[in-house]
């Protein structure tokens, strides 16, 4: 017959907040001191160098510096392709984790987490404040390790604004995530997705190019 498991005794409401009540608590199951690290002793020399270059990246900083933006990242790893436009205020963890396509562009203060690597396809418009995250932690863990997955983001996709994208999801060819959506799932291509969390809504229909002025 197993033994029922262990409970902190309860607390009187008048000390719960209290230090009275954090002493009260449980045995530890959690150990933060034990953390493992998510990074080559390699890899925390670069991002210390990285961190020597943000200037630019500031959110005073004019959108002209695009240019040197995406200098500074493909000298440090990245691969982004012609034309592309990297806004004031981006925030991308990892140089060397990052692919761009031809003409893709990343908004205003969105931060790329990418522990894991992250993969933008062409024409691809990431808008303002959108929180790109490869990374988490196994709480299952009592070192709370973290983990991290690729995310993807196809051609011809639209993030707009305030969106966070999970560890490992797929942004399909031309589809489109709504502003604020929580993406914790792959989304298809050529649909209209939102919500929280984001769910497909309608097929996404685009004119032809030849009629698009019309």
């Amino acid at each position: 017959m197993t033994e029922p498991a262990s409970h902190a005794s309860p607390v009187s409401p008048s000390l719960q907040g209290s230090p009275e009540a954090i002493a009260a608590e449980g045995p530890l199951r959690i150990d933060l001191y034990r953390v493992p690290a998510p990074s080559s002793p390699r890899e925390k020399l670069l991002r210390l160098l990285w961190a020597f270059f943000q200037l630019p990246f500031l959110s005073c900083m004019p959108r002209a510096l695009s240019p040197l933006r995406v200098a500074l990242l493909r000298f440090f790893g990245a691969k982004i392709g012609p034309a592309c436009l990297i806004d004031p205020g981006v925030k991308v963890w990892m140089p060397w984790k990052l692919t761009m396509g031809e003409r893709s562009s990343i908004g205003v203060n969105t931060e790329v987490y990418n522990f894991a690597p992250v993969a933008i396809g062409r024409h691809v418009v990431v808008s303002q404040y959108n929180y790109i995250c490869t990374a988490t932690h196994d709480y299952t863990d009592p070192f709370f390790a973290l983990t991290a997955s690729p995310i993807t983001i196809h051609s011809q996709s639209w993030i707009a604004s305030g969106c966070l994208l999970a560890p490992g999801v797929t942004i399909g060819e031309g589809a489109v995530i709504g502003a604020r959506s929580v993406v914790t799932r792959s989304m298809p291509p050529w649909m209209v997705c939102a919500g929280s969390p984001c769910k497909p809504l309608k097929p996404r229909v685009v004119r032809p190019l030849d009629h698009a002025s019309s």
